[in-house]
């Protein structure tokens, strides 16, 4: 029997409930307003009291009004057809809604249950299996969707019959098993799980042990995130957060990308639905979209709703990992998910923290990015979750508590600075100030030798150095002037310019610039290192900026020439001849 209550409080969207039955922490129930059913999330029980938080507008609620209790989390639906589609934070598909604002006692269906699907069975009568093991396949795009035993199962279970190949709709039984007390089970395409509990199913969670290529030289040469790893991009308004994060989307190695708009501004949202379906995936030439889940709450719509976004992203993204493909989940932006929680801690009276955010707010979101990771699946195959997300610090101030809090969960951190944005430096990350902790991993350092050069580290930290005294000369020189230094300083400082223009700066709408693979930044990055292992000499400091000059020149036209091309082959010889 449910758990029934009236409303007794109302606070904008967070409602208290005296209940006349149990209830638990982070139960849904439905609240009765003249006949529109308003979804809402139990955030903290006092006695016979439960505070929840409305998904939905409150007005004209008033107290005595009916409150029903679900038993149940809020679950997101798994199965076919959540590729190429666009989510609000309760799942609702937006493109099958008169309206993207979320209209009160309206709930879509995420998947389409009239498509039939081409199934593939997997496995067979008599086989013994377990929660996340694979009974067949369909193909979503050109990716094969794999069916599975629910997540929810525990223990092992029998194959009792299966369906043949065929076209069925996602709610056919496609299968019957067997419990182990002998009962039979049906199963579906579609299963549903909570999206506050990490998806179960695989048998263990390895350190990541090689680095997921994004095409973007600042990320992959100088700090690269690791399959299966976590970064965060921390940045003022206007130095290219989301630029950056289309760019990784568009370019990364990774099977399904996962975009969760986290109270985007909505004019930024509208750009991901009118962008997003036109790009082109250059790994495969097919639209990026086929592979793409959108998640976005923009900032008008309901608190709640824009901090049930981030986990609804990254449940879509585990039940991928389940099916042993490569995911990447980029947030934007984590930092108005935080501000979401303060506002139900305040509205909670709770004691607040820094800034007024809550006082664990440290610890939910290291409980967040631990979801992500690289698994070993029952069958000995690997699937990977891969986390960037995006912070917003007011005033551009990295010592503010989401960043903070972030950079104790976050194994990289891709600090921008508004500085090199001015000065149309792209993409702005610091390259000082950022770092990638992967790289002190000795199966990261391992699978860098062994696929991209022996000794790639070293070579990485080479450059950060010539960055470091390159900035340290280029303050002596601001101070002192062009005279009162001595020539070794002019050349330091042009040694990091060229470290920065030819590996840091990055041409994202150019057609090769834009995709940089890794042999070429191990060729690119060889080549600067050689120019500036040489020891220069010159009569003045303007001939030493005319050198080097001419020299980024030629190294940035090469940037933008085919690898391998005869134009490409000419410059690199120009540049010989240069430095001869």
């Amino acid at each position: 029997m449910k758990t029934k209550g009236i409303v007794t409080g109302i606070v904008s969207n967070l409602v208290t409930v005296k209940v006349d039955g149990p209830v638990a922490e982070n139960e849904i129930c439905f609240i009765d307003l003249g006949g529109v059913k308003m979804m809402a999330e139990v955030i903290k029980v006092n006695g016979e009291n439960a505070s929840v938080q409305v998904f939905e507008s409150t007005r004209g609620l008033k107290g005595g009004d009916k409150v029903e209790f679900e038993g149940r989390m809020l679950e997101v639906q798994l199965g076919p057809g959540l590729l190429s589609s666009i989510y609000d934070g309760l799942q609702n598909n937006l493109a099958t809604m008169e309206n993207v604002f979320l209209q009160r006692g309206e709930y879509t269906d995420p998947l389409d249950r009239k498509k039939t699907w081409d199934f593939t069975p997997l496995a067979k009568v008599g086989d013994t299996v377990v929660a996340a093991d694979w009974l067949g396949e369909v193909k979503e795009g050109w990716l094969p969707h794999k069916i599975m035993v629910p997540f929810s199962f525990e223990g092992e279970y029998k194959v009792k019959s299966i369906k043949e190949a065929g076209a069925y709709t996602v709610d056919t039984v496609i299968a019957v098993l067997i419990s182990d007390m002998g009962e039979d089970v049906q199963v579906t395409m579609v299963q549903k799980w909570p999206v506050k509990v990490a998806v179960k199913g695989y048998k263990e969670k390895p350190r990541p042990n090689k680095i997921m290529e994004t095409g973007v030289r600042v990320i992959d040469t100088l700090n690269p995130i690791a399959e299966g790893g976590t970064g965060f991009i921390p940045g003022p308004f206007g130095c290219g957060k989301t630029v950056l994060q289309h760019a990784i989307a568009k370019q990364g190695d990774a099977d399904v990308i996962v975009m969760a708009a986290c109270g985007e501004r909505a004019n930024e949202v509208v750009e991901i639905f009118t962008e997003f379906p036109e790009l082109i995936d250059p790994h495969t030439g097919r639209h990026l979209m086929e592979r793409t889940t959108i998640i976005c709450n923009t900032s008008n719509m309901p608190v709640a709703a824009r901090e049930a976004s981030v986990y609804t992203a990254m449940t879509i993204c585990e039940y991928y990992r389940a099916m042993g493909l490569k995911c990447l989940l980029l947030a934007d932006s984590t930092s108005r998910w935080a501000q979401a929680l303060r506002e139900m801690s305040n509205r909670l009276e709770e004691l607040p923290g820094a800034d007024a955010f809550p006082v664990d707010l440290s610890a939910i979101i290291s409980n967040f990015y631990a979801r992500a990771g690289m698994v070993v699946l029952n069958n000995g195959q690997t699937g990977a979750v891969t986390f960037i997300g995006t912070v917003s610090p007011a005033g551009g101030n990295l010592k503010e508590p989401v960043t903070e809090s972030t950079k104790k969960a976050a194994r990289c951190f891709y600090a921008l600075e508004q500085n090199r944005a001015d000065q149309k430096r792209y993409p702005a990350v610091g390259p000082l100030d950022s770092y990638s902790k992967y790289l002190e991993y000795p199966e990261i350092i391992e699978y860098l030798d062994r696929t991209v050069e022996k000794g790639w580290v070293d070579k990485v930290l080479q450059a950060k150095n010539i960055i470091r005294r390159g900035k340290e000369s280029a303050e002596q020189i601001n101070i002192l002037g062009d005279d009162g230094v001595p020539m070794s300083y002019h050349v330091n400082f042009w040694k990091s310019e060229l470290v920065d223009f030819v590996i840091l700066q990055q041409d994202a709408f150019d057609a090769i610039d834009a995709l940089c693979p890794l042999e070429r930044q191990r060729f690119m990055l060889d080549l600067v290192l050689e120019i500036c292992a040489k020891d220069y000499e010159f009569e003045d400091f303007e001939k030493c900026r005319e050198f080097f000059k001419n020299l980024i020149n030629e190294l940035r036209q090469m940037n933008y020439s085919a690898y391998e091309s005869e134009q490409f082959r000419a410059y690199n010889e120009n540049v010989k001849s240069m430095i001869a």
